[in-house]
């Protein structure tokens, strides 16, 4: 049985995957859609809710016949509702929405016109070219399929880090549970803070490991035992990921927390520092000649080899350790340096929750300003705000402000940025806000040269505050459009305006190398949650763990700031 909201959630977005390849009705397919965001967004398991006979039908966007939905799904693994609908729609036209670019309005589009319901017929069919002539297509798509199809064939699974984060912290806690557990801690890339990972590493130390493995493999979430051994198991979990468990000595816990946390890169580079000084390094500790000397923490393992301790997120071999050597490592970025959020969406536009809500459920996270920056008119599908529509939220921010205590909002948008450059909406209103996020919504497949052009152009527009989202990639979904980067930073530091890290899991946009080369060029980064509920404050985190794998200090982040601090910032942009 599922036990863990990821699951219900999938189930939900398959549900309305299918409504929507039949042609079912758009406000019934945005219901599940809907539901899957809110039940994601929950910082408490939905099985835990069950159990203490919560009112499920509380939850956002959750009516009687989701509740019963979620309510079956936990208590028999699967919705009879879901299975109709794989019987009638062919098995294969799912696997068809794997493909990016390809939507179930395309997929069933695909299987009406060309009877397309694999992905070798797909894969025919576009090789032959006869994709390009159906409405929507063209030769671009057809070949952008054939890419993303021969990508799939040879890609290694991978998980996004909200999802991994769920199953991981999940099995540490049922880890945890045994007796005589001392330390339990996941390891790999994902200590590393990676935005997605391909499988779990965690390390344990106990006295009593054939305890913890026969635990381990006994979890409920086990789909295959790949192998079992008295300090060493490997599992793979229901949803595909492998999951690694070993158990370490106490004295050489932090030489395999380090060894395992990686990368391959890093470790590599430490372990050449010790034979320099004729130490043998690895993940039972540091050794000279057969004595251990040092492994017991990580500090001891890097102050072995000269070195101050690093941060897991910056061990990548990207000069870390030579910044360690010369004493220049960065202070990094803390999750509570955050003083404020500078884009998020209400129910205004395609939010779930009013301003006010929003605004308290920043405050409840120790925020103290909160800029509301809803969908401009562009972007139709969020029933974005047109002048009159932004005029009246204004004032409405404004009677808000005069009663709330504790956190201050500020009056923004989320400007589209046009193909030709410019603006969605008129001088006339961006004059009167305090901050104008600019973000590309179309024209995703514009030349590099096009496509950074019009940023640009964006970037010099008077009341331009911030770039939203800056290369446009949705993890899994889409790759990042095709533009200059570094031009667009060094045009922000020339500009004297602000590149976005947003916090979205699917997006984490800018990169780790981009935030880097932000603050070496002295452009300030913004760590926006996105949020389009109150929920997704959460989200913050993750983007706060992609700074950091920037190098970013507290220094180099805007809304780290105080709010007079970040006023005066916003102000700068347009002057």
């Amino acid at each position: 049985m599922p036990t863990h909201n990821e699951d219900v959630a999938r189930m939900f977005e398959e549900m309305a995957d299918l409504l929507e390849i039949q042609g079912a009705n758009p406000f019934r397919v945005r219901a599940y859609r809907n539901a899957a965001m809110t039940i994601r967004d929950l910082k408490q398991e939905l099985s835990g809710m069950v159990e203490r006979g919560e009112d499920l039908m509380e939850l956002p966007g959750i009516g009687k016949d989701l509740a019963a939905k979620i309510r079956e799904i936990l208590a028999t693994g699967g919705a009879k509702f879901l299975k109709q609908l794989q019987k009638e729609v062919p098995a294969s036209l799912e696997e068809l929405l794997k493909i990016p670019g390809l939507g179930p309005k395309r997929v069933k589009q695909l299987f009406e016109q060309l009877h397309i319901k694999t992905l070798r017929q797909l894969e025919v069919a576009a090789r032959a070219g006869t994709l390009r002539d159906l409405p929507g297509f063209g030769i671009k798509t057809e070949q952008r399929i054939l890419e993303a199809i021969e990508q799939q064939q040879v890609a290694e699974k991978r998980f996004m880090i909200h999802v991994a984060r769920q199953y991981g912290e999940a099995l540490v806690d049922y880890l945890k549970k045994l007796p005589d557990i001392d330390e339990v801690v996941i390891a790999g890339s994902y200590r590393r803070g990676k935005d997605t990972v391909g499988d779990l590493d965690i390390l344990v130390t106990t006295p009593k490991s054939a305890n913890v493995m026969r635990h381990f493999v006994a979890y409920d979430e086990v789909a295959k035992v790949l192998a079992q051994g008295s300090t060493r198991s490997t599992v793979i979990l229901r949803n595909g990921m492998q999951v690694d468990v070993r158990v370490v000595p106490t004295e050489s816990f932090g030489a395999a927390l380090h060894y395992f946390t990686g990368s391959k890169a890093h470790n590599i580079q430490i372990r050449r520092l010790g034979q320099q000084r004729g130490l043998k390094i690895n993940e039972y500790g540091v050794f000279k000649d057969e004595v251990r000397v040092a492994g017991a923490t990580e500090t001891s393992v890097f102050e072995s080899v000269g070195l101050p301790y690093i941060a897991p997120e910056l061990r990548e071999d990207h000069g870390e350790i030579e910044a360690a050597r010369a004493g220049k490592l960065p202070s990094l970025i803390e999750l509570a340096d955050l003083q404020g959020d500078l884009h998020i969406h209400t129910s205004v536009t395609d939010g779930h929750d009013t301003i006010e809500s929003m605004a308290r459920a920043a405050q409840l996270r120790g925020l103290s300003y909160l800029a509301i920056t809803d969908h401009s008119r562009h972007l139709t599908v969020a029933h974005g705000l047109d002048e009159k529509r932004l005029l009246q939220q204004m004032a409405a921010i404004d009677r808000l402000n005069g009663r709330l205590s504790g956190i201050t909002l500020l009056k923004g948008i989320e400007v589209d940025i046009l193909e030709n450059g410019k603006l969605d909406l008129p001088d006339s209103v961006l004059s009167q806000l305090d901050l104008v996020i600019g973000a590309v919504h179309s024209h995703f497949r514009l030349s590099r040269k096009k496509q950074t052009e019009r940023i640009l152009r964006a970037m010099d527009h008077r009341y331009f505050s911030i770039l939203a989202h800056p290369t446009g990639r949705l993890l899994e979904e889409r790759e990042a459009y095709d533009v200059d980067m570094e031009r667009i930073i060094q045009h922000a530091a020339q500009r004297r305006c602000y590149l976005e890290l947003n916090a979205q899991p699917k997006r984490l946009d800018l990169t780790d190398l981009h935030c880097r080369l932000a603050r070496e060029a002295g452009v300030k980064i913004s760590i926006n949650s996105d949020a389009h509920s109150a929920q997704q404050f959460d989200y913050l985190g993750y983007g706060v763990s992609q700074a950091r794998r920037g190098w970013l200090r507290r220094e180099d982040v805007l809304n780290a700031g105080s709010l007079p601090d970040v006023k005066a910032l916003l102000r700068t942009t347009m002057e």
